[in-house]
């Protein structure tokens, strides 16, 4: 069989789909990753995968430039005679499933990692794009063959709104992590560090967590709160590096491309986001037995079991993020134990072979 992979992103198919697409060529299949020109574009040869390039602007909303990108990807496609085409996130499902079509491929299968940041606002830009997207998703849904989702809020509002048929729908956990190399690793030093792993948005929760911080780091000088992310430019929701440099209970790490280290070196992991996918970074800090603290919101509460791995509050609430962080930093005994069954779950929902095997299941290939 014939696979392409859509994204508007080489990146995105280099980082979360290679697992799933070396399992395809393992058992004989021809996998195309389809996307632009990119820095790791060149690097699919090295796994069996041929790259094919098309042009789209990410950030246009241009009518006239969004049918060029449908046509780009319609002749990009067009020639592979592709048996299925998988596409992920928001642009490429809907062009690609149209462009698609056009090209008379059997079996198209979209992705929904989340449903984006316009479901955090209600300002009337907010709810226009969000009329805009679930109108062509609507559109769209109807003409693929499988909608995968990566939690359970997700798919239950958009069959609540007619936008997709319950039979079509498929849930995964996420892109899956490999719990082999995201492995606890022994601490250099005594330091307690709590840990958010974000870009630096009001959405991830920056606020809480930096309230939280401020009415925790008096009683426990001993313990750094830090931020791992940078700002995002362009964002209105964005926070500048200079505000955070100027917050004298957080630690600001910015970028890092060291993520296991970092964990590694952690004593608790925080995320107060008010809507996500699935978060990967969550993933990988239970995957390193790390307990948890995160929101109660779509996508986060996938990954927490109250009590258990760790603790889930209420969003846009510093006050309960700082109680919930209190009890681990009080408990190290609890921490142990929360981070072990953190990891026993990484291991039996989110491990990327996991992930993989669903995958052919839906590509309807045997194990």
């Amino acid at each position: 069989m014939t696979f392409g992979f859509l994204s508007h992103l080489d990146l995105n198919l280099w980082l979360f789909r290679l697992p799933i697409m070396q399992a395809l060529i393992a058992r004989g299949h021809r996998v195309y990753a389809i996307c632009p020109e990119g820095d790791k574009s060149s690097d699919f040869a090295t796994h069996g995968v041929i790259h094919i390039p098309y042009s789209i602007e990410r950030s246009s909303l241009n009518p006239l430039k969004e049918l060029r990108a449908i046509q780009h990807i319609y002749h990009a496609i067009k020639p592979l005679k592709l048996d299925i085409l998988h596409t992920f996130t928001a642009k490429p499902n809907i062009y690609g499933t149209i462009a698609g079509r056009a090209a008379k491929i059997p079996k198209i299968i979209n992705l929904v990692e989340g449903l984006g940041s316009f479901y955090l606002e209600n300002d009337l830009k907010s709810r226009l794009v969000r009329t805009i997207i679930e109108s062509l998703y609507a559109q769209v849904f109807r003409l693929s063959n499988t909608v995968m989702f990566v939690n359970h809020d997700d798919p239950a509002y958009l069959i609540r709104k007619k936008i997709v048929p319950p039979h079509k729908v498929v849930i995964i956990n996420g892109v899956g992590i490999d719990t082999n190399a995201w492995q606890p690793l022994p601490k250099t030093d005594e330091w307690i560090r709590v840990t958010m792993i974000a870009r630096a948005l009001k959405h991830k929760g920056l606020f809480e967590f930096i309230h939280a911080a401020q009415l925790l780091a008096k009683t426990y000088p001993e313990v750094s709160f830090q931020l791992v992310g940078s700002p995002d430019a362009g964002n209105r929701f964005s926070v500048t590096e200079s505000f955070l440099l100027h917050q004298g209970s957080l630690h600001y790490l910015g970028h890092q491309d060291n993520i296991r280290h970092i964990l590694s070196q952690s004593t608790i992991f925080v995320l107060p986001s008010y809507r996500e996918g699935l978060p990967r970074t969550t993933l990988e800090a239970m995957s390193m037995e790390l307990p948890v603290v995160t929101t109660d919101v779509v996508g986060c509460r996938e990954t927490v079991e109250e009590g258990v791995n760790g603790f889930i509050v209420p969003s846009h609430d510093g006050v309960a993020l700082a109680q919930a962080i209190e009890k681990l930093l009080l408990n190290s005994s609890l921490r142990e134990k929360m981070g072990k069954a953190g990891r026993e779950k990484a291991i039996k929902e989110f491990d990327i072979g996991t992930i993989v095997e669903h995958h052919l299941h839906v590509y309807g290939i045997p194990s």
